[in-house]
């Protein structure tokens, strides 16, 4: 399978070297806006570089990789499926629903695959959970909690265009939830502080948020996000059902604990997304390239993506009013 890339930055360079490590897939071409950050990825990857228009239109080219920022997304992935490429793209296809829901318009109207980029479906131990939770071990589900905490603020100039927390951050845990629930939300309340880093206040969005769901037949989804974790990079999931608890938790730089009088201790968690997710992205890359094959069903879809945006701005809504919303269907 032949792809092209748009957007060299962090995320596009993972994609990018787990592309050129499986057998059954080639990186063509590569597309940012600093020639520099292209020129270095070609390099590394033996992609040529080339503009968006040229990996767009090159025959050559089977699938695309779209990585670039936000408010690109939606018109890069019309512009990609109206040319005939199956498409991968970061979340989210854009910060508004209305936006999403053309996008997602002209995706069906080309019959062309297009996956949403919600990683942690393919963390081992999220997906492990799923798979049992589906099978049945912990019987009717009736509590979902998701705890998700960074290890530090972004820098404020990100956040005045990231879309704020619920739509930046929360995303994730919305689309987390709705995976492992199997049924969709259609109540949201949330709440929302600036504790951290009092700048991210001023600039209008919280660091600290946490948000309670339910859905129509009853069961309760809860959600906590900090833009600070001192311990590092916290990533939890349980799951509360009629016969037990389904639980996943942080993984550590290494297993080793030791044991003195004053009691176990253990190493830190690991500290950053792509470390904690480096499986999660392959595993990912993989499923998209099954997908494309016809070997196994498109998940997560653009769907996906605008259900967990609407869950996003409900949030957002709740938030600035201290009111619960409710969800439209999508």
């Amino acid at each position: 399978m032949r792809f092209g890339l748009l957007g060299a930055g962090r995320i596009g360079r993972i994609h990018a070297l787990n592309v050129v490590a499986r057998g059954d897939a080639r990186l063509v071409a590569v597309a940012d806006a600093s020639t520099e950050a292209a020129s270095s990825l070609a390099q590394a990857t033996g992609a040529k570089v080339a503009d968006a228009d040229a990996i767009m239109s090159d025959p050559g080219i089977d699938a695309i990789l779209i990585c670039t920022p936000t408010d690109t997304h939606a018109d890069l992935i019309e512009a990609s499926v109206s040319a005939g490429k199956a498409v991968f793209c970061e979340k989210p296809v854009d910060l508004d629903s209305g936006r999403i829901r053309r996008c997602l318009a002209t995706v069906e109207k080309s019959g062309k695959p297009l996956m949403i980029g919600f990683n942690r479906r393919f963390d081992p131990n999220f997906a492990g959970l799923e798979k049992r939770l589906r099978s049945g071990e912990a019987g009717e589900i009736e509590i979902v909690s998701v705890i998700s905490r960074d290890p530090g603020p972004p820098p404020v100039d990100y956040v005045k265009r990231s879309g704020g927390l619920f739509r930046d951050m929360m995303i994730h845990d919305f689309d987390m939830v709705r995976f492992l629930l199997a049924e969709e939300p259609v109540e949201v309340f949330a709440l929302g502080s600036a504790l951290v880093d009092k700048a991210i206040g001023e600039a209008g969005d919280v660091d600290t948020a946490a948000v309670l769901m339910k859905t129509a037949s009853g069961r309760i989804a809860q959600i906590s996000n900090s833009r600070r974790a001192t311990y590092g990079y916290d990533q939890r999931i349980e799951v509360h059902g009629s016969k037990g608890m389904l639980r996943a938790g942080n993984i550590h730089e290494t297993t080793v604990e030791i044991a003195t009088g004053q009691g176990f201790r253990a190493d830190p968690v690991q500290n950053f997304f792509l470390e904690r997710y480096a499986a999660a992205y392959r595993a990912e890359l993989a499923a998209f390239v099954d997908a494309c094959a016809g070997k196994a069903a498109l998940s997560p879809t653009g769907l996906d993506g605008l259900r967990a945006q609407m869950l996003a701005d409900a949030a957002t809504e709740s938030a600035r009013t201290g009111r619960p919303v409710a969800i439209e269907a999508a």
